[in-house]
């Protein structure tokens, strides 16, 4: 893989613990976006000379993300971007239903108006974008995926638990990875709407079925499954060629 085209942006006068900050989000966002793959080899001295910055700070950035299980380091192989699996992906789908879906559950139990007012004007917010871009169907369109995780974010918000949400947050960043390796993939004319499987979300909310509200979204986390299933071999491929 070529090195990555964008620079760190800052001023003269910015420290340490700013270009550190810098460099560990422009990782993640390409790491999140698959453009650095899974099972990427990411050595320090090459990223200290791209982004112009200190070996201290490269190990900084990539402890982080080794913190958010995005990259894994290894004494004897160094830091690499986390692989990816079926396996895995069972994993993080069955442990995300459970953590948001009891997020969810006490965010219905304890959300006041504004908070579900905050899920209305996100819902609002998610249609009024498209899903994927009109002339490459096989990419996210970008504002999408932004607003679709202020969404989903939104959904819980009311929970009361940073703990919680924080375990929540972690989990949909592991699940970005795969639906970003999927969407790349044809999968046979089969066919997903969305759109809808998120209205059966708000729907139950609006209502505050708690039990409604947990069945939607257990089914629409099994349903992304599905698909990233689907993209097996993209999955497959990926991991080969890094």
């Amino acid at each position: 893989m070529g090195p990555l085209q964008f620079q760190l942006s800052g001023s003269p006068g910015d420290g340490p613990r700013s270009l550190t900050s810098a460099l560990h989000e422009r990782l993640r966002a390409d790491i999140l976006a698959t453009r650095l793959p899974p099972g990427q080899k990411l050595h320090i001295a090459g990223l200290a000379k791209q982004f112009s910055v200190s070996l201290a700070a490269v190990r900084e950035a990539l402890s982080r993300l080794v913190a958010d299980g995005l990259v894994q380091a290894s004494d004897q192989r160094g830091f690499r971007v986390s692989p990816v699996s079926l396996a895995d992906l069972a994993d993080v789908t069955q442990t995300r239903i459970d953590i948001e879906g009891l997020a969810l559950r006490r965010s219905i139990e304890r959300g006041d108006e504004a908070w579900l007012e905050s899920v209305k004007s996100a819902w609002a917010d998610l249609k009024a974008v498209p899903h994927r871009y009109p002339d490459d169907p096989t990419v996210h369109y970008e504002e999408w995926v932004v607003r679709h995780r202020i969404f989903h974010r939104a959904l819980v918000n009311a929970c009361g638990s940073p703990w919680l949400l924080g375990f929540r947050d972690v989990l949909h960043e592991q699940s970005e990875r795969y639906r970003r390796l999927s969407i790349r993939r044809e999968v046979g004319g089969k066919l997903r709407n969305v759109e809808a499987e998120h209205k059966a979300i708000v729907a139950a909310v609006i209502r505050r079925d708690a039990d409604a509200a947990v069945r939607a979204l257990s089914k629409h986390f099994g349903i992304t499954k599905e698909f990233v299933e689907l993209a097996a071999s993209r999955i497959a491929e990926v991991s080969r060629t890094t």
